[in-house]
């Protein structure tokens, strides 16, 4: 993974697609109940976790 990448992050990317797919999926009945969208809430904010820790590491030096 290249960090000076242009674009978006790729962390970025992934908090909007979350958020996204969150405020779709929400307005279903027993969402927040599911399992998966817990599993998947986690994963994703992990994985933004991790993608701007090594983010700030490169940046810091």
């Amino acid at each position: 993974m290249a960090l000076d990448q242009p674009g978006p992050r790729s962390s970025d990317v992934m908090a909007r697609l979350t958020l996204s797919a969150m405020d779709r999926a929400s307005g279903s009945p027993g969402f927040w109940g599911e399992p998966e969208v817990h599993r998947a809430l986690l994963v994703s904010g992990l994985s933004v976790l991790v993608c701007s820790l090594a983010r700030l590491r490169a940046d810091l030096g």
